[in-house]
């Protein structure tokens, strides 16, 4: 420790750091450290020059442990540990003083902050001095990638890993994949036909022969460690043999049985034996265990009477079965904000209140009424429509965040429903506009400037039903004006929310999710597909409400992330992690319980630490009852001998 010779290297951030501290004299008090034997300042310490100008001092003083006073370590603590890895020294003996976030953004008085920086790059020093060279811990890794979710952003990523020539397992809960993006009619700003463009991903991912999909099928558990996840799978049984099956519709014609149809948002029905739509991958029927009248035994077999092909089979059971991946991409998408939490608008009790993905069934050709609109209450045209944004979303007594897609697919319906209906009226009740994406501003523009749409400003407060009518009450905040809309139909586009399973599945995974249930990325902005689990990527609108494209692009990105993972002969660990002192430790299990990656175990009553599993929390740290656990290169003395010095 006594013998490090230290370099210090604080840097003015432009006018972010030096504006408010001093760091000349950061410079003459750091340099009076026993054991530091340079220090400068530079501009920009993170810049090309200034990164040449710590390997210069690395080589030219030959300085065994380096410290920046600079910013947040999440920024570029990588770069100066690459940079002084560079020219022989341990990247571990490079460490960072936060003097940006943690000082002179938070301080106005420069005598204060400047004494505040000196005690923060002391306390640097102290730590240090008594960090170990580590390195990085290897092992390697099961070239295969699991894909959970098949709707856009899913099929997505399992294409390019796919095509970079890994395998993937894409599991699908439900009978087929496609998503929410199956059931729409047009998307925007195109307006292009949705299957037309989801029908070919579909196939592809179909017939690739890297991938396999499993539906009905649900991730149940998952251990080990990025590049060596175990993974099991339970599949849920089809009763139909898609191999056999050659979509003659025989079976569905003989069902006696009749039941809602979730995929048209419950405003067709359909039979217990059924295929979810035309266009449905596997292409094969399913059996509704819920609805037909008995698997176990069977009561009814019409269906199995009519099947030529005998693709049905009453006794397929369950399957649990395991399989070893490298990486893992979780896409599972979002559903809508519950509209039965928001009653004052009626739905359920006014059977033509609907939300927006019933609206896409009434306009898709493969819908209820074939892409007509027509009122589920009687089955006619309506000549008015009020649509209403917002409907949970940005509201502090529902969804706090903007679901972000509601403007622009609102826009979508209110466009298309002057197309079928030119004679009809079309209302948007709206808080205010959010068009930021390519085309977006000017498919708004359409809507008001060519199709005459009226948008009112403002929020509903009540909608109830009168003379036949339903009767949208709300103000026009541009004119102050109290307005009562009388309409024959009215749509809610309702908030997103996560899909039901995500909180489940995040804790299986071991991801962290936000106080909404969507999955947590590492960082908004440098790592925006990257959970806190090693080797778990997270994408599209499970990850926050998005729209397709970006979706898709969130998809690829993850998907070049796996690839980049799974492309490695040997995958890399941070080696700052936990260690056991076996002499203190009494075997509570405590870390065990505790840890949130799984990464202890205790073996003969002494707790042993998977460093490839261990993220480095400092959770076992904190608990441990008997002090034996610690944190490499973060242990009690580094941490004691830095709160010394600032209390100095």
């Amino acid at each position: 420790m006594s013998g490090d010779r230290v370099g210090v290297f604080v840097c003015h951030c432009g006018r972010n750091i030096a504006d408010t501290v001093d760091v000349k004299k950061v410079v003459d008090a750091v340099i009076e450290h026993k054991n530091v034997v340079y220090a400068t300042d530079y501009k920009y310490m993170c810049s090309d020059p200034g990164q040449n100008l710590i390997k210069e001092a690395i080589r030219e003083h030959k300085l065994t442990a380096v410290v920046i006073a600079a910013c947040t370590p999440s920024m570029h603590e990588d770069t100066f540990r690459k940079a002084c890895s560079e020219v022989g020294l341990n990247r571990y003996k490079c460490e960072i003083a936060n003097i940006r976030e943690q000082c002179s953004w938070v301080h106005t008085d420069r005598d204060k902050a400047t004494e505040k920086a000196i005690k923060i790059t002391l306390s640097a020093i102290e730590k240090v001095i008594r960090n170990e060279p580590l390195e990085p811990v290897s092992i390697g890794l099961k070239k295969r990638c699991l894909v959970i979710g098949g709707g856009i952003a899913g099929m997505q990523a399992a294409l390019d890993v796919a095509d970079a020539g890994f395998e993937v397992i894409l599991v699908e809960k439900s009978p087929t994949i496609g998503g929410k993006m199956a059931a729409l009619a047009e998307t925007f700003p195109t307006l292009d036909c949705a299957q037309c463009i989801l029908t070919p991903r579909m196939v592809a991912v179909s017939r690739h022969p890297n991938i396999r999909i499993y539906t009905l099928s649900e991730v149940e558990k998952v251990d080990g460690f990025v590049g060596n996840f175990r993974v099991r799978i339970r599949k849920k049984p089809r009763y139909v043999d898609i191999d056999k099956c050659n979509m003659c519709g025989e079976c569905e014609k003989v069902c006696p049985v009749t039941c809602l149809n979730e995929f048209d948002r419950g405003l067709s029905y359909r039979k217990a034996i059924y295929i979810p739509f035309p266009q449905a991958v596997p292409a094969a029927y399913v059996i509704d265990p819920n609805a037909c009248l008995g698997t176990n035994p069977v009561i009814c077999g019409d269906c199995l009477d009519a099947c030529e092909q005998k693709a049905i089979n009453f006794n397929e059971s369950e399957e649990v079965f395991e399989i070893d991946v490298g990486a893992i991409i979780v896409a599972t998408g979002y559903e809508l904000y519950p509209k039965e939490n928001i009653p004052e608008y009626g739905y359920g009790r006014y059977v033509d209140v609907i939300d927006s993905l019933q609206f896409e069934r009434l306009l898709s050709s493969t819908g209820p009424t074939k892409g007509e609109i027509r009122r589920p209450s009687d089955g006619k045209v309506p000549k008015t429509i009020a649509f209403i944004q917002c409907v949970g979303s940005r509201d502090t007594n529902h969804l706090e965040y903007c679901s972000k897609i509601c403007c622009m697919y609102t826009a979508k319906h209110a466009m298309m429903y002057k197309h079928l209906v030119p004679d009809g009226q079309a209302y948007v009740f709206y808080i205010d506009i959010r068009a930021a994406g390519k085309g977006y501003e000017e498919f708004i523009k359409r809507a008001t400037e060519e199709y005459g749409i009226i948008y009112i400003r403002g929020r509903v407060a009540k909608i109830y039903e009168e003379n036949g009518k339903l009767i949208v009450q709300g103000v026009d905040t541009l004119t102050g004006e109290k307005l009562e809309v009388p309409v024959d139909m009215v749509v809610l586009a309702m908030g997103m929310v996560p899909s039901e399973d995500s909180k489940k599945l995040a804790q299986i995974l071991r991801i962290p999710t936000d106080v909404w249930g969507f999955y947590q990325e590492v960082h908004p902005k440098l790592r925006p597909v990257e959970s806190a689990s090693s080797g778990i990527f997270v994408c599209g609108a499970g990850q926050g409400p998005k729209d397709i494209s970006e979706s898709v692009a969130q998809a690829s990105a993850a998907a070049a992330k796996a690839i980049s993972l799974l492309s490695q002969q040997q995958i890399y660990h941070e080696p700052i992690v936990a260690f056991v002192n076996p002499d203190k430790c009494c075997g509570c299990k405590t870390c065990e319980t505790i840890c949130p990656y799984g990464a202890i175990r205790v073996v003969n009553n002494v707790a042993e630490v998977n460093e490839i599993l261990c993220e480095g929390c400092g959770s076992c740290v904190a608990a441990c009852p008997s002090g034996a656990v610690q944190l490499r290169n973060y242990r009690d003395d580094q941490i004691i001998s830095m709160i010394q010095t600032i209390l100095s």
